[in-house]
């Protein structure tokens, strides 16, 4: 069994929990997920089974688009509806459309954020939310993400109320925490605030039409059909640049060889994928380090040997 398999991820289980569920129904221990989502948070969890988990990364590092509500009038330890309250504070004023939309604008492009307490980033080899269980505040790593577009889902010109809640639609890159960024948008409005629902609509080029639910894929199963609903290995490349070679080079490429690097890619960084002319995806190579002018092979995907 090889492939990329699109899971919802329901309410209430972590992504490794996914992992280890879809390992029993599968029958399979080769199984891995592509980026941890929270167990409120529902949505788009791409699995990787097979000779696919050699793409996972690839997966994760592309841009995630996610819907979500934040609440303004309290902000909570967690910065999600699942902590104990921090700090509580009516909105005495009404807050119109155009300075949500204002805000909303100041927080696209690359910003910081300070993760979370409860999240899985790790200082001094100890993620931080096993200090924060302990009652340990310790000082956090600042990251600069980028988001590429802010929308608000909610037609109203005008919010008030003791709480205001809205959604909104966020596209950004790997790393971006969207609790932190409902708190950032409360900070803004000079509110606390926090987020109260979300669901990741997108990861990479899989969107929530293309995911299956446990029990989908568990009926698959049953009836044997669960290939069927594999997408290969490719689409996780889909987003990543290729370099098309021909089959004396692609035998090379089996074998792990080093390549010039062609002109087009001269003043480009990220990975590449060497890829048949029929698209089938061989490697994934980088600029060599050490060797100015070739490029090299950080997954070899397909060999003789496989």
């Amino acid at each position: 069994m090889e492939g990329i398999l699109p899971l919802f991820k329901p309410a209430g289980l972590t992504s490794h929990d996914c992992v280890f569920k879809l390992r029993k129904i599968l029958k399979t221990k080769k199984v891995g997920h592509t980026g941890t989502l929270d167990p409120d948070v529902t949505g788009v969890l791409p699995i990787c089974i097979g000779r696919a988990t050699k793409v996972a990364e690839y997966i994760t590092d592309a841009g995630k688009a996610y819907e979500g509500e934040v609440t303004i009038g309290f902000s909570t330890t967690t910065e999600d509806a699942s902590g104990e309250v921090v700090e509580k504070r009516s909105v005495d004023r009404p807050i119109s459309r155009e300075e949500i939309l204002r805000v909303l604008a100041s927080l696209t492009g690359q910003i910081k954020q300070t993760p979370p307490m409860y999240s899985a980033v790790k200082v001094g080899g100890v993620r931080l939310y096993e200090y924060a269980r302990k009652g340990i505040e310790v000082e956090r790593p600042t990251r600069i993400v980028t988001i590429y577009k802010i929308e608000l889902l909610d037609d109203r010109s005008e919010f008030s109320g003791n709480e205001i809640r809205f959604r909104f639609r966020v596209s950004c890159s790997k790393g971006t925490y969207i609790r932190t960024l409902a708190v950032m948008i409360g900070e803004a409005l000079g509110f606390p605030a926090h987020m109260s629902n979300l669901t990741r609509i997108r990861s990479a080029a899989f969107t929530l039409d293309d995911c299956l639910t446990f029990a989908e894929i568990e009926r698959l199963m049953a009836e044997g059909d669960i290939s069927s609903q594999l997408r290969p290995l490719e689409s996780a490349l889909s987003h990543l640049p290729k370099l098309h070679i021909n089959d004396k080079v692609a035998e090379k490429v089996k074998n792990g060889a080093l390549l010039p690097i062609p002109e087009q890619f001269n003043s480009y960084s990220g990975p590449i994928v060497a890829e048949t002319k029929d698209g089938m995806a061989l490697a994934v190579y980088s600029k060599h380090s050490g060797k100015p002018g070739l490029l090299k092979p950080d997954k070899v995907l397909r060999n003789n040997q496989l």
